[in-house]
């Protein structure tokens, strides 16, 4: 489908979200999260994206790997657990209520950047891969098998080419985790849009590992932010 220029950015990323499909026959026993086929969902996925991108701007992109479980997995918002979506962005919601270790530092550094509303209306914040994957129940990350990535390789493609066009500035992306980076580099070669890939570390890897640093890692991610402007 064509997105007619009239389209503002909430409406393209509302209508990619929202018919998202799952992919079928997974290798091994991966399983996919499709939270966007829920009712309530699909109000939380128009309410926010009405609220914070309701214009024609273009925002420079935040790459992560996949939603997890507990967040984008859950309330269709990537990196947006139930809790912080009532908290930060104001949306109340019957979702369990069930905190995620990535929202929590990724909502820490968007309250010390200056809060939801002057973050969103420059960034947009997303995932190479838009749906959770899951093995024996945990969170699992597209690139954790060959055989998984060579599957999924199409949908990356087409992922991104769908998601740049809501509005994707092309001198420079920011990508989430140092292994995320090496595929999302040997993608850019093959769609060839983002002129620059910067790279910090992973919220979870930060707050599973790195906990007692989280405070400099927060002013790495607005030291980094504010260099895109």
């Amino acid at each position: 489908m064509v997105n007619s220029p009239a389209e503002t950015f909430s409406q393209k990323v509302i209508n990619f979200f929202t018919n998202l499909k799952s992919p079928q026959d997974l290798p091994g026993n991966i399983k996919v999260l499709n939270p966007y086929k829920d009712e309530e969902v699909k109000k939380i996925v128009n309410d926010f994206y009405n609220h914070f991108f309701s214009d024609n701007n273009e925002r420079v992109f935040i790459l992560g790997i996949n939603p997890g479980r507990f967040g984008g997995g859950v309330t269709g918002i990537p990196f947006t657990d139930p809790i912080v979506l009532e908290e930060y962005c104001g949306i109340k919601n019957s979702l369990n209520k069930k905190a995620e270790l990535s929202s929590k530092f990724v909502y820490s550094f968007i309250n010390e950047f200056g809060g939801v509303k002057k973050f969103y209306s420059q960034f947009f914040i997303s995932a190479i891969y838009p749906l959770a994957l899951l093995s024996d129940g945990k969170n699992y990350n597209y690139y954790d098998s060959k055989e998984l990535y060579q599957h999924l390789k199409p949908y990356l493609i087409s992922s991104l080419h769908k998601q740049i066009n809501f509005g994707a500035r092309k001198d420079i992306v920011i990508c989430l985790g140092k292994k995320n980076f090496s595929y999302l580099n040997q993608l850019n070669k093959e769609i060839n849009y983002f002129e620059n890939i910067t790279t910090l570390e992973h919220p979870r890897f930060i707050m599973q590992y790195r906990l007692k640093k989280k405070d400099q890692y927060i002013q790495k991610y607005i030291d980094t932010l504010r260099s895109c402007y």
